[in-house]
């Protein structure tokens, strides 16, 4: 499960074993999880995450696209 940014509490991260499906980026906060997917940047799912820290997940994502979609490819394609 490969780590590509730590930021304040939380750890953004994927799954190896999840090539298959469209680009998106894992969110540990260390109280509950939540998924986003990259193309476009939009909510999978979450638990145990406040709408708050949810909006702030977000934001980070969206500033970071391309980072995160450029550390997807990399990582699926090789």
């Amino acid at each position: 499960m490969p780590t590509v940014l730590r930021l304040l509490n939380w750890r953004f991260h994927f799954y190896s074993d999840e090539g298959m499906e469209p680009s998106h980026i894992h969110v540990d906060t260390g109280e509950g999880e939540c998924k986003y997917w990259l193309e476009p940047v939009r909510l999978a799912r979450s638990r145990n995450i406040n709408p708050t820290e949810l909006r702030r997940i977000e934001v980070v994502i969206f500033e970071r696209q391309q980072f995160f979609k450029e550390k997807w490819y990399e990582f699926f394609q090789h």
